[in-house]
């Protein structure tokens, strides 16, 4: 046995974490399993109890750290999202479906499609809309993106591992750009683009290769949208220490 094997932290010891799917494209999961050698020094310093995604061996909470992805679109979700919560130490929301409800909260804003789609619209077993997790359950931090960025899930892995707070800035996609010493593509070519009011985390890519941003990662701090609505983005004040990721 090597001097590595020796001083890894057995399993008893080691810190348990947990993944969990709600209505989702699996995309952020995904992003996880793509962290590929990041994901073995993971493996080293946490037990992944529960990750269903990436194996079928299941260990029963309690669990120290728990990733959710999906928002709750059923009566079933909304339960099992207090099951989880009980059953965590630390709950952190991945992505735009956990964090705001994602694309199928579209059905938040608009008449009741379910008539209109089936045949036997009773057997849907729905709710009306889709949520966010923490307007279900109480979350200790919200990681936002569609899908979540890797860099930022790994300062935020790393970040519980060391017992300090995330190093995830709150401002704009045109900051990451200016920082970047890139064009702006609204300026310049006058394309449309959401990136001043969009929080960044993806290193403002859609503008690095000549396109807008289409604000996957939610309002910036500062910002509220009205999704179909008649008005524009309205500025509001940022909340004091610049709000959730």
């Amino acid at each position: 046995m090597g001097n590595h094997e020796r001083s890894r932290p057995s399993a008893q010891t080691r810190p348990t974490l947990a993944v969990w799917k709600f209505a989702s494209c699996d995309g952020c999961q995904l992003t996880l399993l793509n962290c590929e050698d990041e994901l073995l020094a993971i493996a080293g310093a946490l037990t992944i109890a529960s990750f269903t995604e990436a194996s079928s061996e299941v260990t029963g909470g309690p669990y120290d750290l728990s990733l959710v992805e999906g928002s709750i679109t059923t009566a079933a979700d909304a339960e099992r999202i207090r099951r989880v919560r009980a059953a965590s130490r630390f709950l952190v929301t991945i992505g735009a479906c956990a964090t705001s409800g994602g694309i199928q909260a579209l059905r938040n804003f608009g008449g009741d499609l379910a008539p209109a789609v089936y045949a036997r619209p009773e057997y849907i077993d729905a709710l009306r809309t889709s949520t966010a997790i923490a307007d279900h359950v109480p979350v200790d931090y919200e990681l936002r993106g569609c899908p979540v960025d890797r860099r930022q899930l790994l300062e935020v892995i790393g970040a519980f591992l060391s017992g300090r707070p995330p190093k995830i800035r709150a401002h704009s996609v045109c900051l990451e750009c200016k920082r970047a010493g890139r064009t702006c593509v609204l300026v310049a070519h006058g394309t449309p683009c959401l990136g001043p009011m969009t929080q960044a985390g993806c290193g403002a890519l859609c503008p690095s290769v000549g396109r807008g941003c289409f604000g996957c990662f939610g309002p910036a701090p500062g910002w509220t949208f009205a999704p179909f609505g008649p008005t524009a983005p309205a500025r509001t004040p940022a909340p004091e220490g610049g709000g959730k990721a």
